[in-house]
């Protein structure tokens, strides 16, 4: 099998739900069950993907043999998407508006899967965010984010960090990729795990929505809730898996993900399209073969 890193960075805000809540959230976002950190289920990615590369001219025999056919299927398809684990998640941040947030236990399982190290060589017990030298975060030796005061160093390895990611979001095909990469590493941050765990439940974007009557231009009756929602700029990694056709072909895993887009796409995932929630840049951008 051929495996693939993709990344998903939202647009807008993102609503990828898991129905109604049973807590103060009407329909809270889908988050795993060990970390309770955001995710994005590969379902939800697939299925646009699939539609994507039907508008984009690849032929139906090429969209059956990677995703399996929607009815009277005979074979399964080649490709398999993994769930998009949060990255990078935007915070309010006293200076420099927003900062783009990551930790160390996210970092590790990054590093696993782009098979790089990307563990920091930090004190034991070190309460400490990790910023790069020319940080727009920085208040003193201290960065603010929501109600947080927290401690604060610059180090190469953040910048580093920062650096790598930045490169795989903003490859050089895009336009004005330096001085993107630039923007994101002055507002990188690495936070302990237990601060982001906390900012991760309640940092995410509520909003209140109500269903309006249109003969009388009143708020209907009992149509009152709230959904949360990934705010925009944040950043997802995934992996998906490419083996050969299993169709009567057998063409190669080569073959296949020659057929997945070389460039960023713009795709919108999620519910709530009409009022503008998930649009995403994807991109498909490091082979990662094992």
């Amino acid at each position: 099998m051929q495996t693939r890193i993709f990344h998903l960075q939202n647009l807008t805000a993102l609503h990828v739900g898991t129905g109604q809540g049973v807590g103060v959230v009407d329909l809270p976002i889908a988050r795993s069950k060990a970390t309770n950190l955001p995710i994005v289920p590969g379902s939800a990615i697939k299925g646009v993907l699939r539609d994507e590369l039907k508008s984009q001219g690849i032929t139906t025999d090429d969209v059956n043999v990677l995703f399996g056919k929607d009815k009277d299927a005979d074979h399964a398809g080649a490709i398999a998407f993994g769930d998009a684990n949060l990255l990078i998640l935007p915070i309010r941040s006293f200076a420099g508006t927003v900062a783009y947030a990551t930790c160390s236990y996210i970092l590790r399982q990054y590093g696993r899967d782009i098979n790089e190290n990307l563990t920091l060589s930090t004190t034991k017990n070190e309460a400490c965010a990790y910023v790069v030298e020319d940080s727009v975060l920085l208040l003193g030796n201290k960065i603010a984010l929501e109600d947080l005061d927290i401690n604060a160093k610059s180090t190469q390895e953040a910048k580093d960090i920062a650096d790598k990611i930045a490169q795989a979001l903003y490859p050089d095909s895009t336009p004005n990729a330096n001085e993107w990469r630039k923007e994101f590493a002055q507002r990188f941050v690495i936070l302990p795990d237990d601060i982001f765990s906390f900012l991760a439940d309640t940092a995410t974007e509520i909003r209140t929505r109500i269903r309006i009557v249109r003969e009388t231009r009143m708020a209907q009756q009992g149509a009152l809730w709230t959904e949360e929602n990934l705010p925009a700029d944040a950043v997802l990694w995934g992996v998906l898996g490419i083996s050969k056709a299993r169709d009567k072909s057998e063409r190669s895993e080569e073959e296949l993900a020659n057929l997945l887009p070389k460039d960023e796409i713009n795709i919108q995932i999620g519910g709530k399209h009409t009022v503008g929630r998930g649009f995403c840049r994807l991109l498909i951008n490091k082979n990662n073969n094992q």
